[in-house]
């Protein structure tokens, strides 16, 4: 799919957003690769970080080729130390951080039966112990110059079932949902917003990777997909990356501790 959503205004003007998971699983775009560009296009200077640092630097180029602002870093979010130098890399870079973004996840197969005690360490480390240390690097800074805007991806699946036996996956989105608020209400009055974005199923090249085992084949994979939108189609990574503009900008400014599903209406559905 080509990029898509160039903007006229520039709502982001000024200011830095720090994106850990910007890379993308293959090509095509991912979530974490469509909101650091989407940043950039609204006038963010932005930090695209990712654990490969092949993927962070097409992002970079991306960003770049369109006449913005960007440099690519390289980190293991479950890493403190890692996370700490990539935060003071950024500041380093362009003088401060007034968006944190957390994208990366992982998924995992099974329920309690079958996932084994390292899986589910696994996903709570990447899915959830990366968003405690970000913040907790990030937040210092905020803090400092009395503003900031967080956006942590969690998913339709941290809030209800969606077809997919996936407990460690689901009880870690449930914990982001929960470790968003938590900030959100503990730093409201310092001019710190958190929200958290929930998306349903997305079209983007980490569904080829990690859930596309669930099926037969790629085909079968996408076909159930789409038929468990209420639209007919699955959604994609631009449809998150226009919310997480939304939410970083000053038109959300009274928004925080939200959860907000980016989904087609697939939440209200009771099958």
């Amino acid at each position: 799919m080509a990029a898509t959503g160039a903007c006229a205004s520039r709502r982001l003007e000024g200011r830095v957003a720090l994106v850990f998971g910007a890379g993308s699983a293959g090509d095509g775009w991912g979530n974490g690769k469509a909101a650091a560009v989407a940043y950039a296009r609204q006038g963010a200077r932005v930090v695209a970080v990712d654990q490969d640092p092949a993927a962070a630097d097409v992002t970079r180029r991306i960003i770049a080729e369109e006449g913005n602002d960007a440099i690519a870093l390289a980190a293991d979010v479950t890493c403190w130390d890692q996370v700490r130098q990539t935060v003071a890399a950024a500041v380093e870079a362009y003088g401060r951080i007034d968006v944190l973004h957390n994208n990366v996840g992982i998924t995992s197969q099974g329920g309690p039966v079958e996932t084994t005690e390292a899986v589910w360490d696994r996903v709570m480390a990447v899915n959830v112990k990366s968003m405690f240390l970000t913040c907790k690097a990030v937040l210092p800074g905020m803090q400092a110059q009395g503003s900031g805007a967080i956006v942590n991806i969690g998913a339709l699946g941290g809030v209800r079932w969606t077809g997919y036996a996936y407990c460690a996956y689901a009880a870690s989105k449930g914990a982001v949902n929960s470790l968003t608020q938590s900030v959100a209400l503990q730093y409201a009055s310092q001019g710190i917003r958190a929200n958290c974005i929930l998306p349903g199923v997305m079209d983007t090249p980490h569904i080829y990777r990690q859930i596309s085992g669930f099926y037969a084949s790629e085909q079968e994979m996408v076909e159930a997909r789409h038929r468990l939108s209420p639209t007919g189609r699955m959604g994609d990574g631009w449809d998150v990356a226009h919310a997480a503009v939304f939410l970083a900008s000053d038109e959300a400014r009274y928004i925080n501790g939200v959860e907000l599903l980016v989904d087609g209406g697939m939440h209200v559905r009771c099958n």
